[in-house]
């Protein structure tokens, strides 16, 4: 007989994909915080955290206002990587191509 509530093994399942982005997103950014290992893997983990952010960012399905707060978000986080990772001046950092998550 399967339970009527959700088990934790179900988690990833019941989350509509554009909250399972930002849950996934939202667990990368408390294991940056808490990393104390090489700054090479904080570097990644902060890179990916970006990159996520700025998809969100882009998701027609979240409203304009909860863009705008993760478009800034991205920005910040992107100060995270240092002046050897920002692009030179005038120039925009490169944003990934929008996908709809399905």
């Amino acid at each position: 007989m399967k339970p009527s509530f959700p088990t934790h093994a179900d988690e990833e399942y019941s989350l509509p994909p554009v909250e399972a982005l930002l849950a996934g997103t939202l667990a990368l950014m408390t294991g940056c915080a808490q990393h104390s290992g090489p700054v090479c893997q904080r570097e990644l983990m902060v890179g990916k955290v970006v990159s996520n952010l700025t998809e969100l960012a882009q998701h027609p399905a979240l409203s304009r206002p909860m863009r705008v707060l993760l478009g800034r978000l991205s920005s910040r986080w992107l100060l995270e990587l240092g002046s050897a990772a920002a692009p030179a001046a005038g120039l925009m950092p490169l944003l990934p191509e929008h996908r709809t998550l399905q």
